[in-house]
């Protein structure tokens, strides 16, 4: 089962796990105001999984690819853990299946204090466009995922601060809704 947690202040490797002293677990109904979903699916099986293949159906998610996360595989791999790691939003959902490895998708909550997403084999997750967030991996520096998009990919990433976009706007309204 997913793991989620409210982070501390520190500045040190951001592959730890930055957990505040004592915890401050945040569950599933909490993520899920916040617009993320999260399942649970067989990464062993993804291929010939009907669940996946529903979800897939259901939510129009017409293309997807594979990217695997480590120094070995990813080219400019420095650069690019630098860049996901900068505090973006996508204008799209984000939707990301671990198929291998593990790593953590940090997001902001509406007081805009970071929450960290521990996500390992088997666990899907979908960010709501207009969501501040950003991705890294753990201690043990390896990840393959699933990448799903509606239509062609949007890769665009648009660092904070990026308030103005309509899908900002958007998802600060959803808050809004969701506190009432």
């Amino acid at each position: 089962m997913v793991q989620a947690w409210y982070m501390d202040e520190s500045q040190e490797d951001q592959r730890a796990p930055h957990r505040q002293q004592p915890n401050r677990a945040v569950s599933l109904e909490q993520l899920r105001r916040l617009g993320v979903v999260y399942r649970r699916l067989d990464a062993d099986n993804y291929e010939t999984d009907p669940c996946l293949k529903e979800i897939r159906r259901a939510e129009n998610y017409s293309w997807m690819d594979i990217v695997t996360i480590h120094k070995d595989k990813l080219p400019n791999y420095e650069e690019k853990i630098k860049t996901f790691y900068e505090e973006h939003l996508h204008l799209d959902d984000e939707i990301r299946y671990i198929l291998d490895g593990s790593g953590y998708f940090d997001v902001r909550d509406k007081d805009d204090k970071w929450i960290r997403i521990s996500m390992e084999k088997g666990d899907m997750i979908t960010l709501p466009a207009g969501i501040y967030h950003r991705f890294t991996l753990d201690e043990n520096n390896y990840v393959k995922a699933m990448r799903l998009f509606v239509g062609e990919p949007v890769w665009t990433a648009y660092n904070r601060p990026a308030d103005d976009f309509p899908a900002r706007k958007q998802y600060m309204k959803f808050l809004a809704d969701e506190a009432q």
